[in-house]
């Protein structure tokens, strides 16, 4: 007698499932095991007033600024909560504001002049691979 592994007994049982449950309706669930990562930094150079607006940076505590024309930086973490650590290590950087922080979802929003978001965002890819041992992604520019 042959033994199954534990993978392939779940790969049966999943397409016996699936087989049995075709042309019904599936309710497929999405499961995320975040790991720790970088997986997105990208830098807006000057920013029009439609980004802004579009991502609601003009709400909130923002309200009634006008941040045209600055630049915006963008990072993207897992697990989530490290967006806290890297808000700390942005702000301790550089000159530069939270525009948007969600320690549910990982997102990172950066704003102010174009050396001093760059700077921020480097020093937080920077931090997370070196210090923390994170893996990171190319910081991308545009």
């Amino acid at each position: 007698m042959t033994r199954i592994t534990k993978e392939e007994l779940l790969e049966k049982i999943f397409n016996d499932d699936y087989e049995h449950l075709k042309g019904k309706k599936l309710r497929m669930t999405r499961v995320r095991v975040p790991g720790k990562e970088v997986c997105l930094a990208h830098i807006i150079n000057t920013s029009q007033t439609p980004v802004y607006q579009n991502l609601g940076l003009h709400i909130g505590v923002h309200e009634g600024e006008d941040h045209t024309g600055e630049s915006i930086g963008l990072i993207r973490f897992t697990p989530w909560e490290a967006v806290v650590v890297a808000a700390d290590v942005a702000m301790k950087s550089a000159d530069v504001e939270i525009g948007f922080m969600d320690r549910f979802c990982g997102s990172l929003i950066l704003t102010g002049g174009l050396s001093q978001v760059q700077t921020a965002v480097e020093e937080v890819v920077r931090f997370f691979h070196e210090d923390l041992g994170f893996r990171t992604c190319e910081i991308h520019k545009n």
